[in-house]
């Protein structure tokens, strides 16, 4: 009786509820891309990658994964971190880094279609583009990945 009751417990509350699969990826990639398609069409935002200085660019990037570590945090892995902190931080450090990088590429991918980007003549603008579009799509990537 004992170890059933353990293991109803463990299914309730154990890690199964925030590891990262195929189906998250697909909501990350979703959730971009609904985001970067309006914003990526905007020439003020092609704008902000021409003026603004590498340092701030840099500093949009770390605001970025702050905001999504910031609601993975408390989505996902706030109530689970003491059973096990070790596992945890693994897969709320995988789940910020793969949500960033998808996110990242979606925007590249959409301003290189739109020729906006030209990785290969420019790659410094196209790079500051891309973080500045990817700062609201990497939050919609973060937020799409809750919808169960």
């Amino acid at each position: 009786m004992k170890r059933g009751l353990k293991k109803k417990l463990e299914d309730l509350i154990g890690p199964t509820v925030v590891e990262f699969d195929i189906h998250d990826l697909i909501q990350v990639i979703i959730g971009a891309s609904i985001i970067a398609v309006p914003i990526a069409f905007t020439q003020e935002t092609w704008a902000f990658g021409e003026v603004l200085p590498l340092l701030n660019i840099f500093i949009i990037m770390g605001l970025t994964i702050f905001f999504i570590s910031i609601f993975t945090y408390f989505h996902y892995h706030k109530e689970h971190l003491h059973s096990n902190p070790k596992y945890h931080i693994f897969e709320l450090v995988k789940r910020v880094a793969v949500t960033y990088v998808f996110s990242f590429i979606m925007v590249s991918l959409l301003l290189s279609l739109l020729q906006i980007n030209s990785w290969g003549t420019e790659a410094l603008l196209s790079f500051k583009r891309a973080v500045v579009v990817t700062f609201p799509s990497a939050m919609g990537a973060a937020i799409s990945d809750t919808i169960k």
